[in-house]
């Protein structure tokens, strides 16, 4: 590490005040820190002053991430294979879903760091480090055979108007990749639902059967999976939101750590759970009738609540607003599911719709503090006196 510590010092003398390519620091430093821990900290005033900064909190979370992820490439080769009728090894299912998913992946990344490395050096300032994990969740939640340049565009869509626009991380009211699924949704939705869409190159497949089990549901359809099934993922589906199980390793690695909120989780889990064992009672369709558990498996609920409702950005700040966010959150996602045929999975736009709400809950509950210290306040006077 010294060898590259030497050289970077070398390289950065052009970069610094007074350099031929000071205008361009923000994007060596955006390089520097993401090897070294920066070595400049606060001194005095009301900042936390630990070893971790955003960049290493980031990364975290990109950790977390992982065990979904190499399900999800697993998963899109052997959704692939069991499809067409082909023999295939763990191996042919990985290297399929590598050739599908890694272009993605290196797309969303290219492309938005291209946007973020110029909107620091016009403004100024640092690289943004937010995009780190949006750029990898953003290709995680696509259709697997989704066109790379519509990937790019919805890219383009959620850095520049959810987050450049409202000044960049920490400033975006709205989940970027979120934002990003629903532009896509919104402005390609052939590309977003059906059948053909979930499978690895399901066009070329005769007699294909890879419609998501909410979209069957909403159809009428009945569905031939087992929980099991749903729980460990082998379903299609986005590229890595499928499999329960590796979600849950990665909020394990989040909660122990610290980086995401328990709260938020855990409201989201009781807000899902009672409506849907309310509409369990009710019966009425396919999509009511669906086991209130099962609800919590499929889709991309867990992966929602995990990494991108969890989002401290864009979610509630305050304990109670933790719970009363998350709460909604489930609540909001299966209304949409039962009451929405023409898009069953609701988990992007009730956390999208959240997002909005997010800034008043936590206003609502820091005026009630306040108004309860006041009363408290005035008895004490009256008490003294």
């Amino acid at each position: 590490m010294n060898f590259i510590r030497k050289n970077l010092d070398k390289i950065k003398k052009p970069f610094e005040k007074g350099g031929k390519l000071e205008k361009f620091y923000p994007a060596f430093d955006a390089f520097e820190t993401f090897l070294f821990v920066p070595n400049h900290t606060t001194i005095k005033g009301s900042h936390i002053r630990d070893a971790v900064d955003l960049k290493r909190t980031m990364v975290t979370v990109i950790i977390a991430l992982m065990p979904a992820l190499f399900y999800g490439i697993y998963n899109t080769g052997y959704q692939y294979f069991i499809q067409s009728g082909l023999e295939f090894t763990f191996l042919d299912a990985m290297l399929h879903g590598a050739y599908k998913i890694f272009p993605m992946i290196v797309v969303s990344y290219v492309v938005g760091l291209s946007i973020e490395f110029g909107f620091a050096v016009y403004r100024g300032h640092p690289v943004n480090e937010g995009y780190l994990v949006t750029g990898l969740l953003i290709p995680m939640i696509m259709p697997v055979d989704m066109p790379l340049w519509m990937l790019a565009v919805s890219v383009i869509f959620a850095v520049l108007i959810a987050k450049e626009a409202f000044g960049g991380t920490g400033m975006n009211i709205l989940n970027p990749a979120l934002t990003a699924r629903a532009f896509a949704f919104f402005a390609y939705p052939t590309y977003m639902s059906g059948d053909k869409v979930w499978v690895s190159e399901a066009s070329n497949i005769d007699g294909i059967s890879g419609e998501t089990i909410l979209g069957s549901l909403a159809a009428g359809q009945n569905i031939d999976y087992s929980s099991i099934q749903m729980f460990w993922g082998s379903i299609p589906g986005s590229v890595a939101e499928t499999s329960t199980l590796f979600v849950l390793i990665g909020a394990a690695i989040l909660l122990f750590t610290g980086i995401a909120s328990w709260r938020i989780m855990l409201s989201s889990l009781i807000g899902a759970s009672l409506v849907g064992l309310l509409f369990n009672f009710w019966g009425a369709n396919e999509l009511m009738s669906f086991e209130w558990y099962n609800h919590l498996i499929v889709g991309g609920f867990a992966f929602g609540i995990v990494f991108m409702a969890t989002d401290p950005v864009s979610a509630a700040q305050t304990k109670r607003g933790k719970w009363i966010y998350g709460f909604l959150v489930g609540v909001f996602c299966i209304l949409i599911r039962v009451f929405n045929p023409a898009y069953p999975e609701g988990v992007m736009l009730a956390i999208l719709l959240m997002n909005v709400f997010a800034p008043t809950i936590d206003h609502y509950v820091i005026q009630s503090n306040i108004n309860k210290r006041k009363k408290r306040w005035v008895k004490l006077k009256i008490q003294t006196v």
